[in-house]
């Protein structure tokens, strides 16, 4: 796809720029500078190696003109000087085009378009304080400072604390550098223009990383993202805006790619700012959305996930034999998270990579990779069995192991997000629906997989498995006054009764009968639940609603994407389809709103009230599931299922009206690539092998 413009970065009420690339990330106001004392910074590995990075014109801060972002990791600062007292219109143009990755290369650019030659003293002031990325996002200062010193025209900073952090910078332009700053007078010619180029290298273990920033570079942002665009499938669509969202996507998704120094395979990080780094079930879902995209991610992901899982128990960190990890960290205070750099309080992670493997079977993943991991999925499902459901009961609990981990262990982690219609919280252990959903689809994937690989004896005790736990869901989970299914049982076994949208990603992983199918349905289509901007975490009826609560009645774009995946699994149950399309088309509209850029949650208002979305303060963007949410949504309307190795392609495709024509240029299914054209209920594909079966309707 062509580098595009869909309108500003996405900000904060603060007018927070963010740009991201891998596991680096940038923070600045508007006008590109970083400012001390807040959560700004340039940050590298989990560390911020700058806190301060301030251009100043005559020691006067520039007016701020626009902001011009061409990916998620290259922006261009537009401001201007102010004009002189009497002088009606300024003359002199400034510009700072910044790209971020291993390293920060930015160029400032002053343009004179007066009549007179002007003099001008220019100032860029840099300092640090190292502060590790939780340190930052608490709100706590690194009081250690920074050591700052010049040798041969190099700016150095560096970590008083000795942990070989530190950051390198250079500029062309002959400065005048002293410690802190950087200064050129220069006299910028009539109709003229002067520049300069700054690098800021970053320091490891007190070495110098090798900047990769330059454009000649394949392994620069730009050559890693033009490999990306042309091994991943190009996405077009006819209706109003749904092109700046996929566009968006696209590089998104690109940017926030992560490789294994070990083998070089590509994983998923969870967003920018807080969460550039390796998330079980985040990596694990946008994996699984993005498989319509670029299937090569999910397999990095499994990948990664399957050196990382765990093989002992240690309280602290919560790992246990067979588990998968929730976050990693590499910052300073890394090793000193939770006790460890991998964290692996998480109740969801486990059975989502067995569902994620089986899926990648399905997407024509190489043969010899999915076996490959077999004993990793087979793990996990020990796991859910011995260490999950800790006391037999059949379902799969989770409860923190010390005071230092997690309270609430899945999606919805925060420390209030579970609890009865009448506001009190649910005592552990926990047994939330959706968990029991993806243990269902988890043991059904395994059951396909070991019934491929000639294993009938697993498949069978497997699917036996699978149903036993979705009659006993059913009888434990039903709550017949409400028609729906409970969030949770408690420590007493009682139902949690809230009406959440938990529930919906019970639809997606199948786990509901049909007979019980419509009336959950009718009950997410309530206004309560339906904002007509995507589907609440919580109802409004409940007692601890809250429209700008984290899960307390907020909206998650991936939330409502796989809300609207589970819909169309049941398109066959009156009102799916239709329930599907308005919280589909409502999503959409929110966010065009938030300029093409799906952010991390936003703000559960009711339409009917607050006609525009409200950005929740602190949302993370991009972030990964919720850029690859359209790409789900995508999917569902297409209704896309292959099945690679038995050489088929279901596409049964219920498109709204406003979506237009879709378009998917060489969709990769194993060695086949593919184009699909599709309009409402019709499609056309073309490039499907002769041996392989297409299945319509």
């Amino acid at each position: 796809m062509a580098v595009f413009n869909a309108g500003p970065p996405p900000t904060t009420a603060g007018g927070t720029v963010t740009m991201v690339e891998a596991g680096t990330f940038c923070l600045s106001d508007q006008l590109g500078d970083i400012h001390g004392g807040l959560t700004q910074g340039f940050f590298y590995r989990d560390a911020r190696v700058l806190s301060r990075w301030e251009l100043r014109l005559d020691g006067h801060t520039p007016e701020q003109l626009a902001v011009l972002p061409t990916e998620a990791f290259r922006t261009t600062f537009v401001t201007r000087v102010p004009p002189r007292q009497g002088v009606a219109d300024a003359t002199i143009l400034v510009t700072r085009r910044r790209i971020i990755g291993e390293g920060m290369h930015e160029k400032i650019v002053i343009r004179n378009l007066g009549d007179e030659d002007t003099a001008l003293t220019v100032t860029l002031t840099a300092d640090s304080d190292f502060a590790d990325l939780f340190s930052v996002k608490d709100g706590r200062l690194n009081t250690a400072g920074c050591e700052i010193s010049v040798t041969d025209g190099t700016l150095r900073l560096g970590d008083r604390e000795n942990t070989g952090i530190g950051l390198l910078i250079t500029a062309t332009g002959a400065p005048t550098i002293h410690p802190g700053y950087l200064t050129w007078h220069v006299v910028v010619p009539s109709q003229g223009s002067w520049q300069t180029a700054i690098e800021c290298q970053p320091l490891v273990g007190h070495h110098a990383v090798p900047i990769n920033v330059h454009d000649d570079n394949e392994a620069s942002p730009s050559g890693k993202i033009r490999q990306w665009r042309a091994n991943a499938t190009s996405l077009t669509a006819d209706g109003p805006g749904l092109n700046t969202i996929l566009q968006r996507t696209e590089s998104d998704l690109g940017a926030l790619r992560m490789t294994d120094t070990e083998d070089g395979s590509d994983y998923v990080a969870a967003g920018a700012p807080w969460f550039m780094a390796l998330f079980g079930r985040d990596s694990l879902l946008t994996s699984w959305m993005a498989l319509l995209l670029d299937s090569d991610l999910a397999l990095g992901t499994l990948r990664r996930l399957a050196k990382l899982q765990g093989h002992k128990q240690d309280p602290l960190t919560e790992e246990e034999p067979g588990r998968i990890m929730h976050e990693m960290r590499y910052g300073p205070k890394g090793d000193q998270v939770l006790g460890g750099s991998v964290y692996y309080g998480t109740v969801d992670a486990t059975p989502l990579f067995v569902m994620l493997l089986a899926e990648c079977w399905r997407w024509g993943i190489d043969e010899n990779a999915v076996k490959e991991l077999l004993p990793a999925a087979d793990a996990a499902l020990t796991w859910i069995d011995e260490y999950g459901d800790a006391d037999g009961d059949g379902f799969v609990e989770y409860r923190r192991k010390t005071d230092r981990g997690l309270a609430n262990q899945g999606w919805k982690d925060s420390w209030d997000a579970i609890s009865f219609a009448d506001g009190q919280l649910a005592d552990p252990p926990i047994a939330l629906c959706e968990v029991q959903g993806y243990v269902y689809a988890a043991r059904l994937g395994r059951a396909e997989l070991a019934e491929a690989f000639g294993d009938s004896a697993t498949a069978t005790r497997l699917r036996a498995q699978a149903e036993e736990l979705r009659q006993r869901f059913d009888e434990a989970f039903w709550m017949p006054d409400a028609g729906c299914y409970a969030i949770a049982l408690d420590r007493k076994k009682r139902q949690v009764d809230a009406i959440t949208s938990n529930v919906a990603h019970c639809l997606w992983t199948g786990i509901v009968p049909d007979e019980r199918a419509a009336a959950v349905i009718q009950r997410l289509a309530a206004p309560d639940m339906n904002s007509g901007f995507g589907l609440r975490t919580l109802s409004a009826k409940m007692s601890r609603y809250n429209p700008m609560g984290y899960h307390t009645g907020s909206i998650w774009p991936h939330d409502t994407a796989i809300a609207v995946a589970g819909l169309l699994r049941y398109q066959h149950i009156p009102g799916a389809v239709e329930l599907a399309q308005q919280l589909s088309a409502g999503l959409v509209e929110a966010v065009l709103a938030f300029g093409g850029r799906p952010p991390e949650l936003f703000c559960g208002f009711d339409r009917k009230d607050l006609w525009l979305p409200v950005p929740y303060p602190t949302s993370c963007s991009p972030q990964a599931w919720a850029s690859a949410s359209p790409l789900l949504i995508m999917r569902s309307f297409l209704g896309l299922t292959p099945s690679v190795p038995e050489h088929s392609l279901t596409v049964t495709p219920r498109l709204p009206a406003r979506a237009g024509q879709m378009r998917l240029t060489d969709l990769r299914l194993g060695s086949a690539s593919v184009t699909l054209v599709a309009e409402g209920t019709t499609v056309k594909v073309d490039g499907l092998p002769p041996d392989w079966q297409l299945e319509q309707s």
